[in-house]
């Protein structure tokens, strides 16, 4: 087949990363896999594993995106693609409005992904518009459907998959520690308590610092450590958290390191990784990676990274916005240490492709014309 993905850029995200594995998926399994976007630093990562990138600004909220509805239109005409996925909603407008100009015989097949709970508006319901609808987790489906006049039978539920090849079976490299002593030597000896994900108020890193503050009183020989950067505009988050872990007398206990490149090593490393938003979060592809690491995680028990956690690790689900609860959960893992891990075929990448694949097949044989 000849897959076109549509996302509004490659950076970093859930979604940016969970494209780019795919398409390499696609590309091992004999598929043609092209992605448009406007780029970012993980496009010269797709093109290495195979795929082809497109350029064209699709990122924008704004009546100026439909300016590129014409070049949609001539890019789908030159590609002929089986199916487009569309994994965001400009893009999805952007394309279904392209669509509108070419005869139904010549459309491909549309598949959306609904990778958040998007707020119910018109804007949003253009999702809907597709073929096909993926939903990345349970709760995420159980939203669309009270939302939208979609039927069931339109409606898969597949689970982000993760590479465990990309996690497991790995030792940490001693080079790699000794740069990263040298770098953070107030870590060593340490047990690392880990905070994975972007800098934004929902993502939970105060309810970390406010867990830290009991944990470390138990437990003095724990280090915090946030990783993720801040989005353009949240800098002032940034220095909310900074005053906070001050006020909490955490300076010395809590790192934060910023946008990191070397998470596979980093989750290697800590002895908890920690997941606490504040609101339900629609997949949570950390807790799944710390998982396929062999690393113990603690998650507030809603959303998609609770669904994630009860199937691979219920032992560290903690009640919502209690972070006292979760001070005891941490402790009791840090006590029984790390410990085997088992995550079901349904979490795992080639899963997530064979299953994306069953979609597109069943998507394909109903259009008009199908053999």
């Amino acid at each position: 087949m000849r897959i076109l993905q549509a996302l509004p850029a490659l950076y970093s995200g859930g979604v940016e990363r969970g494209t780019v594995e795919f398409a390499s998926d696609l590309v091992k399994r004999g598929h043609e896999s092209f992605v448009v976007s406007k780029g970012g630093p993980m496009a010269e990562q797709l093109r290495g594993q195979g795929s082809t990138h497109i350029f064209m600004p699709i990122h924008r909220k704004s009546p100026a995106s439909f300016g590129q509805i014409r070049p949609m239109r001539r890019l789908i005409q030159e590609l002929h693609p089986d199916i487009i996925h569309v994994r965001s909603r400009m893009p999805a407008w952007i394309i279904f409005l392209a669509l509108k100009g070419l005869p139904a015989e010549r459309r491909p097949a549309v598949v959306s992904t609904f990778h958040g709970m998007y707020s119910v508006n018109p804007y949003s319901a253009i999702m809907t518009r597709a073929d096909h609808l993926i939903a990345v987790s349970d709760c995420v489906r159980d939203y669309v459907l009270a939302n939208y006049p979609v039927p069931e039978d339109k409606l898969t539920v597949i689970q982000r998959g993760v590479d465990l090849s990309a996690f497991r079976q790995r030792e940490l490299s001693q080079q790699w520690l000794q740069r990263w002593f040298r770098q953070y030597p107030q870590l060593a000896g340490k047990k690392i308590i880990m905070m994975p994900g972007r800098i934004s108020r929902w993502k939970g890193q105060l309810d970390f610092l406010a867990m830290m503050a009991e944990l470390v009183q138990k437990r003095p020989d724990c280090h915090g450590i946030i990783v993720g950067g801040a989005e353009p505009g949240k800098e002032h988050f940034l220095e909310e958290l900074e005053k906070e872990r001050a006020r909490l007398g955490l300076t010395d206990r809590v790192s934060l390191l910023g946008q990191r490149n070397d998470m596979t090593t980093l989750y290697l490393l800590a002895d908890v990784v920690c997941h606490m938003s504040t609101k339900p979060e629609p997949f949570g592809r950390t807790v799944t990676e710390a998982l396929a690491s062999g690393t113990p995680v603690a998650a507030y028990n809603r959303g998609g990274a609770a669904e994630t956690l009860q199937a691979c690790f219920p032992t560290g689900l903690t009640p919502p916005d209690d972070t006292q609860a979760f001070t005891r959960v941490v402790l009791d893992l840090l006590d029984g240490g790390k410990q085997p891990i088992e995550i079901p075929e349904r979490f795992r990448l080639e899963s997530q492709t064979a299953a994306t694949l069953r979609v597109y097949d069943t998507v394909l044989a109903g259009k008009p014309g199908a053999p």
